[in-house]
């Protein structure tokens, strides 16, 4: 068997351990595994294929996943749902009075009711208010 056929499954091989393990540990070995099988097939020989395994590897490993651990590790939470309106701008459509119960609100092109987040607060139609929480199928908003 051709020397770059093992060293194609050797990076499947470690390519499969790194989708079914986590901490990107098992990929720069894959990586390294799928140059040394190129420079074998390119004709460097056993030992070249395995120098560059070892250092394709050992740097990959070095450099590369530093990087990714921090990212994957550290990235902002994505905000779905109701959650993901927090913030987020709206115009009033129907005048919110929270005496009164009344209020609604256009958020991304979706209608909610709304409350005003001070009760005491009347807001009239066409404000452009800001979202301060949700509670229920219910916007607090303020000016």
């Amino acid at each position: 068997m051709a020397g770059w056929i093992l060293w194609a499954l050797v990076a499947c091989g470690f390519g499969v351990g790194e989708v079914l393990t986590t901490g990107f540990f098992l990929a720069p070995f894959a990586f390294g595994g799928a140059l040394a099988a190129l420079a074998e097939a390119a004709g460097g020989g056993e030992v070249a294929a395995f120098v560059v395994f070892v250092a394709v590897s050992v740097a990959t490993l070095a450099f590369v996943r530093p990087l990714v651990t921090t990212r994957l590790l550290h990235a902002p939470p994505t905000r779905t749902g109701a959650a993901a309106l927090v913030g987020k701008h709206a115009i009033v459509l129907e005048r919110i009075a929270n005496g009164e119960g009344v209020g609604c609100v256009k958020i991304d092109g979706e209608v909610w009711t709304a409350r005003a987040l001070d009760d005491d607060r009347e807001i009239e139609p066409g404000t452009r208010v800001e979202v301060v929480a949700i509670r229920g199928a219910t916007a607090l908003v303020m000016e």
